[in-house]
């Protein structure tokens, strides 16, 4: 039986998506101490916890 992958997003699509820049995204990433939930070659994956965490700090 397959089990549900959560879904992953990067600061790139959080930052289009909340309508920002990537600085913003990636600066409040650091600011609230997020931990990528996965990392693929430089690219770091954060899960929609995270993206609410953000939308909360940048809106």
């Amino acid at each position: 039986m397959p089990t549900e992958t959560p879904t992953l997003f990067t600061a790139g699509a959080m930052a289009k998506e909340l309508g920002v820049s990537d600085a913003k995204v990636k600066k409040a990433i650091l600011e609230l101490g997020l931990v990528p939930a996965a990392k693929k070659g430089c690219c770091s994956y954060f899960t929609a916890e995270d993206r609410k965490k953000l939308a909360a700090v940048l809106k």
